[in-house]
């Protein structure tokens, strides 16, 4: 074959692309399903985004935000897509996202011709669907697509007061469909729901054939389904359905439970699941207590340790070097009006978030790629001494090859570590301003090494590689 011929026989492939080809998504890494696989390349997810109301929130522009999210280099956004909302003031959040002003709200179902919906306009009809709103769903994963972003979809919340569940949807009182007139612990139930599963499962079915050729998106069934009434076999319910939409696509998509707050063990785990996501984790033991499940352990929402950036940015990096490999910090700095994450929120927000926060998340990001981590395992056994009392060691480590260590907490350490013999390269980062503040080669002879920190304020990370 000449050079010319192949070279057009490429050129025929590529315009001559099947329109209805589509990409693999996000998947578990076939060597390590503790991280993703994305368009061939490992993948850890790391952000600081918005309140989840991108799409849901008419007044929230997110092209600014989705620009923002890739000019800090994160790569993933949370996203729910309407059968829950808040009202303005909900868990003392000024400018909430999840709260529209009245009739700036979109959602899957239709409006009706019936006026005094809760919060202004038409009541909605479940039968029918807002095109309008896919249309702008779609619009926003391909520009999340088109900027290198992951979305993670969650489908319901459980309706933590009556002031929210006066707010949805699914509520009698916001619908023509003459159902919903029961508890909003009774909502998430297969035995107790009032008629609402099927309106469920249509709106799980609807939204996952019309995001079935995007390769940058996972779903997760709810947020937080520990509170609020949101039994185990109707999660277990809902991730059937996601599965049987799916039963005949070319391209599966991953599926997230939401385990606890803090920490737990994922018992009996549903095998359709294959990211298990926490909020407001204690790492190591949130990952330790679940990396025997051999699938991605991730921390899909933080807050409520104030507004300062010291502990989140602690959270982000204890959970990575723990061996998550999802860690999705609450950011209220992005609000309408504000989709470049420059919100100045008030001192009783219940949560963080800033662009100074967010380029220390960028240098967690940076810190981890620079090692290849599908090789590597959470172990802190090479560490023999040399910590503060007051200092706590993570650890991912390919014994004899590479290291990334992160501490927290002391001004100086002398880490005493065991390494095999070799040569290294050693890198001290500062977390804080992301700047390398020392670095040297070690020829080692094998066996305890003692290894001498610059100083730092108040944590460190360090890179060892063979």
């Amino acid at each position: 074959m000449t050079t010319q011929f192949a070279w057009f026989v490429v050129l025929l492939a590529i315009f001559f692309k099947p329109h209805n080809a589509v990409s693999a998504p996000l998947a578990l890494h076939p060597d390590n399903p503790h991280y993703f696989i994305f368009q061939g390349k490992p993948l850890i997810l790391i952000t600081s985004g918005e309140h989840y109301g991108a799409v849901l929130n008419l007044d929230f522009n997110y092209e600014v935000y989705l620009d923002t999210l890739k000019a800090d280099g994160l790569n993933i956004t949370r996203l729910f897509p309407g059968a829950y909302v808040e009202p303005l003031g909900a868990f003392n959040i000024d400018h909430n996202t999840l709260a529209p002003k009245p009739e700036r709200f979109i959602c899957p179902w239709a409006r009706s011709d019936t006026p005094e919906y809760a919060n202004g306009g038409n009541k909605f009809d479940l039968s029918k669907w807002d095109e309008s709103f896919f249309t702008r769903l779609k619009d926003f994963m391909a520009a999340a697509r088109s900027r290198g972003i992951i979305v993670e979809l969650n489908f319901f919340t459980p309706f933590y007061e009556e002031n929210i569940w006066a707010l949805s949807p699914m509520n009698a009182g916001n619908n023509v469909n003459g159902i919903g007139a029961l508890a909003r612990t009774n909502v998430y139930t297969l035995d107790r729901n009032g008629g609402l599963l099927e309106v469920q499962d249509s709106m799980v079915r609807k939204i996952v054939a019309e995001l079935k050729d995007f390769d940058n998106l996972y779903y997760e069934i709810c947020n937080e389904p520990y509170f609020g009434g949101v039994t185990l076999d109707w999660q277990q319910h809902i991730s059937q359905t996601i599965a049987k939409t799916e039963k005949d696509f070319s391209h599966k998509h991953l599926i997230s439970q939401n385990i606890a707050n803090d920490k737990a063990k994922a018992e009996n785990p549903n095998p359709l699941i294959s990211i298990f996501n926490f909020h407001y984790a204690s790492p190591p033991e949130t990952v330790g207590m679940n990396y025997g499940l051999n699938k991605v352990i991730g921390e899909n929402e933080t807050g409520f340790k104030g507004t300062n950036d010291t502990h989140y940015r602690m959270e982000g990096w204890q959970f990575i070097l723990a061996g998550g490999a999802l860690f999705n910090n609450l950011d209220y700095s992005f609000v309408a009006g504000h989709e470049r994450g420059d919100f100045v929120y008030p001192s009783k927000q219940p949560g963080g978030g800033n662009p100074v926060y967010r380029s220390q998340m960028r240098f967690l990001r940076d810190f981890i790629n620079r090692f290849d981590f599908v090789r590597m395992k959470p172990d802190i056994s090479m560490i023999k001494g040399g910590l503060p009392a007051e200092a706590k060691p993570y650890a991912l480590v390919e014994q004899g090859k590479q290291y990334a260590i992160y501490l927290f907490g002391g001004k100086q350490v002398t880490l005493i570590l065991e390494l095999p013999k070799g040569d290294y390269e050693m890198e001290w980062l500062d977390p804080v301003t992301g700047h390398i503040e020392k670095a040297a080669k070690l020829e080692h002879a094998g066996g305890p090494a003692s290894l001498t920190s610059p100083n730092y304020s108040e944590d460190i990370a360090l890179r060892i590689v063979k």
